[in-house]
């Protein structure tokens, strides 16, 4: 309660917090506006069945599943942004340079991965409509109307502007709201299903067992009670997940040579467990819709069986009587691959070790150098071992749920993907407003004269 009235005291976060939701409230508006002319009839069906298109709908606040204007959401943006991070690492040389330049270098960057929202936007939008079209069977166009190639395009030029609104509206926020502009506007997308997926499932097991018999109103409520406990129990999970870390104790020696009390301190270098946060699943999703884009390019066979590979919510046949989840073992294997792969990005062992000798710092025991290089590489991918199951875990759980207990219903399926998401976001914001408290509690100090 202290702490709501601090806020509540604090003008520049009450201003923040109030052009925040003002911009939350313009998106939400918007995302309400459907794409004129496009048969929004079948689309629930394709994106409840599609994972890399459910995923999507998750991360633009369920915007593909009424395919408004901001359909596509904030995904081309973070594609992206994962794009020039990579390349970034000394894989191209010339944006390796753009980081190391600072300020100047970091605008450019930032141009660069722009345009690659567009391009890759242009790309996802095409490959939406076809994955759509394929998994319904029904055409989003008037196809007697002719100039076919005329209406696609329309359509994703109406997409691509409304990603770049919304990458604008993420800006906005990040600049004179409160939070990370891009993750608050997934976090208010998410938040705001919610309640209609926990109203969908008090209906589907509470409300028509009344009136049955009194065993299926007691099984129906029971189903209900167990699902919400579930529900509590994967947001403790992945709570756990995001806030557990490895402590690696560090000493800062001072440069006179000698070891005294002042000149020596102890510290932590932190590895958490899941350093990766939700990147990985949304890196594998983008990978695993691939093919599916290939092949409308293409002009493939959109009911090819080889396509349903690629899709981890659907069984491929391997016989008469016999079929495996290959797209599912697919998903996991690249969320794994990926997680290791952006940990070690995050944290580079080699250059963590040589800073460390610059620095003058050590672990206790290890030495400098190649030993301390080695240590933090294990210690880093024990860790990471542990962070890249339970996102795997996570990730896979939608997929399992609706190929098995929720066959009649796939959007009711525990997903813990955007509960990362909401938890690592809402972790962030609270982080960011104990900075601001504590700012301007040492304003009221410095003002007040240190008395």
């Amino acid at each position: 309660m202290k702490k709501i009235g601090s806020i509540l005291k604090n003008k520049d976060i009450m201003s923040r917090i109030l052009f925040t939701v003002l911009i939350l409230f313009v998106f939400r508006i918007g995302a309400q506006i459907t794409v004129p002319g496009v048969d929004t009839s079948k689309i629930t069906e394709a994106v409840t069945t599609n994972s890399a298109l459910s995923l999507m709908n998750l991360l633009g606040g369920g915007t593909l599943q009424s395919f408004s204007i901001f359909a596509l959401g904030v995904s081309p943006y973070i594609t992206a942004q994962i794009i020039i991070q990579l390349l970034s690492s000394d894989v191209l040389p010339a944006l390796s340079d753009l980081r190391r330049q600072g300020q100047s270098g970091r605008k450019k960057m930032e141009m660069a991965n722009r345009y690659l929202t567009l391009m890759l936007g242009a790309v996802q939008a095409y490959g939406i409509i076809k994955t759509i079209e394929n998994s319904t069977e029904v055409s989003l166009i008037n196809t007697a109307a002719g100039y076919e190639w005329l209406q696609y395009l329309y359509i994703i030029i109406v997409m691509l502007a409304g990603a770049m609104i919304v990458m604008w509206l993420g800006d906005q926020i990040s600049v004179k709201g409160i939070g990370n502009g891009i993750s608050m506007i997934i976090f208010a997308g998410i938040v705001s299903s919610l309640p209609v997926q926990i109203t969908k499932a008090f209906e589907m097991w509470v409300i028509r067992s009344i009136g049955v018999s009194d065993s299926a109103q007691i099984a129906g409520t029971f189903q209900f009670i167990l699902y919400i406990l579930s529900f509590l129990l994967i947001v403790a999970f992945v709570t756990f997940i995001e806030l557990s870390k490895r402590k690696i104790p560090v000493q800062h020696s001072g440069k006179g040579g000698g070891q005294t009390p002042s000149m020596a301190k102890a510290s932590f270098l932190p590895i958490k467990i899941n350093p990766a946060g939700v990147i990985p699943v949304i890196f594998a999703s983008s990978i695993m819709m691939g093919p599916s884009v290939v092949n409308a390019f293409l002009g493939g066979d959109s009911n090819a069986n080889w396509l349903n590979i690629f899709n981890s919510s659907a069984m491929t046949s391997m016989g008469s009587n016999f079929s495996m989840p290959w797209g599912l073992i697919i998903y996991i294997i690249l969320t794994i691959a990926f997680t290791y792969f952006y940990a070690n990005m995050q944290i580079n062992p080699q250059q963590l070790a040589e800073n460390f000798q610059k620095n003058g710092s050590y672990i206790p025991g290890i030495r400098p150098g190649i030993e301390t290089e080695r240590y933090v590489r294990k210690v880093l991918n024990r860790v990471t071992f542990i962070g890249a199951m339970s996102l795997s875990a996570i990730a896979a759980l939608p997929a399992i749920l609706s190929l098995t207990i929720f066959k009649e219903d796939p959007s009711l399926s525990l997903g813990g993907t955007g509960l990362i998401i909401v938890i690592g976001v809402a972790l962030e914001l609270n982080n960011q407003i104990d900075g601001l408290l504590a700012g301007k509690s040492f304003e009221e100090v410095v003002a007040s004269g240190g008395q």
